[in-house]
């Protein structure tokens, strides 16, 4: 990717990016399972849950049919609003990059496939919502929505185009990530402290690749480092 600094407008995922939600993530995986008949102790199985939408990852990781994958998140979702959504943590270093990007001018979103209900109330929780300007979720009630999806909404809040948006970049640390951005015609950084298996973002296409966070902001602001 060249010319990075032109870029105006990041877009942050949420799972693996601003946060570290696998205890959060795996024990409501777990909880789900067991209330499906089928439970499952090996948390290295169910780490591909982290980061795709729940209702794809149940069909595709544990062979549910739709109406299961249904139950299933459901499932996930009861134990999610009750224990599950604070079971977990802001990454070391993200409240101060946050801090200088937006002093550095740049607008910042949160585009992710968590459901928007505990996407606010997690950024809430975590002191992390001033530094937004537009936060959007999935809608709880609706299926099947995808990465792109729920990067055309942020772009709508934004007020910008939802195709081909200038100066836009999509931060995450998952395949979704760089398939939505690329169907927004977007480009798409992949970050490396998150939970993506090894290759996955190079087999992705992701236009840049950073492997911590001070990495990251020194993409954008190569004088920065988030530990100053």
């Amino acid at each position: 990717m060249s010319d990075l600094w032109t870029f105006t407008h990041l877009l942050f995922g949420l799972d693996g990016t601003l946060t570290d939600s696998k205890p959060a993530i795996l024990r409501c995986v777990q909880y789900a399972l067991e209330q499906c008949g089928c439970p499952e102790t090996d948390e290295e199985k169910l780490a591909p849950f982290i980061g795709p939408p729940l209702f794809e990852s149940f069909q595709q990781i544990i062979s549910m049919n739709p109406e299961q994958a249904t139950f299933a998140v459901q499932q996930y979702r009861e134990r999610f609003s009750r224990v599950g959504m604070f079971e977990n943590a802001v990454y070391d270093g993200i409240p101060e990059l946050l801090t200088v990007l937006r002093k550095a001018g740049f607008t910042l979103a949160v585009a992710t496939a968590k459901p928007e209900v505990y996407t606010l109330q997690i950024l809430e929780h975590f002191q992390l919502t001033g530094f937004f300007t537009a936060i959007a979720g999935s809608d709880i009630s609706r299926e099947g929505e995808t990465k792109a999806d729920v990067i055309h909404l942020a772009l709508q809040r934004l007020g910008l185009p939802q195709q081909n948006a200038p100066g836009v970049v999509m931060i995450g640390d998952r395949k979704h990530n760089a398939i939505g951005a690329h169907t927004c015609g977007l480009p798409c950084v992949g970050v490396g402290y998150g939970y993506t298996p090894e290759g996955e973002l190079a087999a992705y296409g992701v236009d840049a690749y950073v492997p911590t966070i001070d990495a990251l902001g020194a993409m954008f602001l190569p004088q920065m480092t988030t530990t100053n």
